[in-house]
């Protein structure tokens, strides 16, 4: 599978994109906002992880995103358009429901981003973004970013060495696999530990952090990066308007409050689908293109 277009783009393009999109999808409880938001989410991230956002979407997102929406009314009782009493006499309210669902639907979506933004800002980029300016706090970042497949992966090599004496999780009696489970830890923890203090004192060794000191760097701010960039901002701006004039905005209590739709009500909503869709629509651009490419060969 090709790379995904998106991520070839400067790496400030990219931080700026999902900076806007993250904090759009937490501030906007908008139905119709959340739903472009978590639409666009669930694409990229399948177009960047294939099966397993499939799998993670079904399994895990979805799961949460419903039992999330059923708990809310059963502990929130605000709201006046009462359906019926609980059995401890607390009334089930139609706007804790809805209330219930659009907190889901936030949690959810801003859950699947940040897995596409795991993707897409590797370490490299956000040493590039932020080494200059925080290299303490980029440097942490960088390595908690590469904690979860590396850790992984150490764990996987521990767990075979320890199957190959005897003293994998899955051999013995139960105490036995608890002992070897610690064992199993206490080894990546030391490994993790060791890794840590060697990989601070390289980059010391390499100044890294100094203030005269120069790197080398494979990203260039191209043509191509800075109309992207406008783009991104233009869209940006219609959508704060929209919110400034309460087009984004909804009230779930004591009963449900936004306002109606207008001929500008449109053109924000399709700034922000176009917004939260400008990943996908890059790769199905690149697609075109490369159909094009393989046609004429």
């Amino acid at each position: 599978m090709r790379r995904n277009a998106f991520t070839t783009f400067h790496p400030i393009v990219n931080f700026v994109y999902f900076t806007f999109v993250l904090v759009f999808s937490m501030a906007f409880m908008h139905p119709l906002f959340q739903a472009i938001s978590l639409a666009g989410a669930i694409g990229y991230s399948i177009l960047l992880n294939g099966r397993k956002a499939v799998k993670f979407n079904l399994l895990y997102m979805l799961p949460l995103l419903l039992v999330m929406a059923a708990f809310n009314p059963i502990f929130n009782h605000a709201g006046v358009t009462i359906l019926f009493y609980l059995p401890n006499g607390n009334p089930f309210t139609r706007e804790s429901i809805l209330y219930g669902i659009a907190a889901a639907c936030m949690y959810v979506t801003v859950i699947v981003w940040f897995s596409c933004f795991n993707k897409v800002i590797t370490s490299d980029k956000l040493m590039y973004l932020f080494g200059k300016i925080m290299p303490a706090i980029s440097l942490i970042l960088a390595m908690t970013l590469r904690f979860v497949p590396r850790y992984r992966h150490q764990l996987s090599v521990i767990s075979q060495a320890q199957r190959s004496i005897g003293r994998d999780l899955s051999q013995g009696n139960l105490i036995e696999r608890a002992r070897n489970g610690l064992r199993i830890l206490s080894i990546l923890t030391t490994w993790a530990m060791e890794n840590a203090i060697e990989t601070a004192d390289s980059m010391k060794a390499r100044g890294y952090g100094l203030p005269k000191r120069t790197s080398f760097s494979i990203y260039r701010f191209e043509r191509r990066d800075q109309l992207t960039l406008s783009i991104m901002i233009g869209l940006v701006a219609i959508v704060l308007t929209g919110a400034a004039l309460e087009e984004n905005t909804i009230r779930y209590f004591p009963s449900v409050v936004m306002k109606e739709y207008s001929l500008f009500s449109f053109v924000v909503y399709g700034a922000y689908f176009i917004f939260c869709t400008l990943p996908v629509m890059f790769q199905i651009v690149e697609e075109v293109k490369w159909k094009y490419i393989v046609s004429k060969i």
